[in-house]
């Protein structure tokens, strides 16, 4: 299944996603008084699965098992990113978690040259640059201490960088709603082992939480697949940043938060970083398309 050209709905979709998204880091964090992150983990995939499930096998094309190999890489990347995510979540300023996590398309692309032998040139040299110079902003070594929720927020962000690349390989030839069911699927007995490790049953007031948090997951988890669908990331991502504007907000308002500025600046300096990178990917691959001559009928 191509790319479809309809930038707008791309667009869309990718709002609904930060609503999603950013709605599931509030109640990530109200949960977390009471429930380990972990096991929000697990119920998050769980309930994730249990809303998807019945989409996948109404219809029966979605549910292809000859793909569930290459879903695993997918899952296996998103089971780490998820499960770093909820623990800074639960243990790190929002805006904090948030910004590190927005490093995640510069760490791709920094896969995409080790691992893919990409060729980067010097602008986006630069902007790497700038992205990471960002992230210092935001950790500041030595002048903040590097808590377990930061170290969390760091290795979910590499960890996302591998489902970036993952996401758009497999929506180039799969149906958005199977990537994400399938993500969900694979990704529920892992995260049951590791919630083991620290299980009490949580309390009756919270499930309501946790089964929100799974329906918000699997609406976040669709919307910004089918935005990856239907637009180029260099068309949706910037509308991204109204995510980090409803992270922060939520952490100020919510849980008393305090506004640190260099925190908001190094935020926005790694995501515009990562937005000229989607940019110049585009470009590239326009010009790529360019120089290659017409065949003869």
């Amino acid at each position: 299944m191509g790319v479809a050209a309809s930038p707008k709905s791309g667009v869309f979709w990718m709002i609904v996603s930060c609503l999603a998204f950013g709605s599931m880091w509030v109640l990530i964090r109200y949960a977390s008084r009471e429930v380990h992150a972990f096991e929000i983990v697990f119920f998050r995939n769980a309930i994730g699965t249990a809303v998807l499930l019945p989409m996948m096998l109404r219809n029966k094309g979605l549910m292809r098992l000859d793909r569930v190999r290459a879903n695993l890489r997918r899952a296996t990347s998103g089971f780490i990113a998820t499960t770093g995510t909820f623990y800074a979540v639960a243990h790190a300023p929002l805006a904090t978690a948030l910004s590190i996590n927005y490093t995640a398309p510069l760490f791709a692309t920094v896969g995409a040259v080790l691992f893919l032998g990409e060729k980067i040139h010097a602008r986006r040299v630069a902007a790497l640059v700038a992205g990471f110079a960002g992230m210092l902003i935001v950790v500041r070594p030595g002048a903040l201490p590097m808590t377990a929720g930061v170290l969390a927020a760091v290795i979910s962000a590499v960890s996302t960088a591998f489902s970036i690349i993952a996401i758009r390989q497999l929506v180039a030839t799969d149906d958005s709603r199977s990537v994400a069911a399938w993500t969900f699927i694979l990704m529920t007995p892992p995260s049951l082992l590791v919630a083991l490790t620290v299980w009490e049953w949580p309390p009756a007031h919270v499930w309501p939480l946790l089964v929100a948090i799974g329906c918000v997951a699997a609406i976040g988890q669709l919307s910004m697949n089918r935005a990856f669908a239907l637009a180029e990331a260099s068309a949706i991502m910037p509308y991204d940043f109204v995510r980090f504007g409803l992270v922060t907000i939520a952490g100020i308002t919510l849980f008393g938060e305090r506004l640190d500025t260099l925190t908001i600046v190094g935020g926005i300096v790694i995501f515009g970083a990562t937005v000229y990178l989607a940019v110049r990917e585009r470009q590239l691959a326009r010009n790529a398309i360019a120089a290659v001559p017409e065949r003869p009928d």
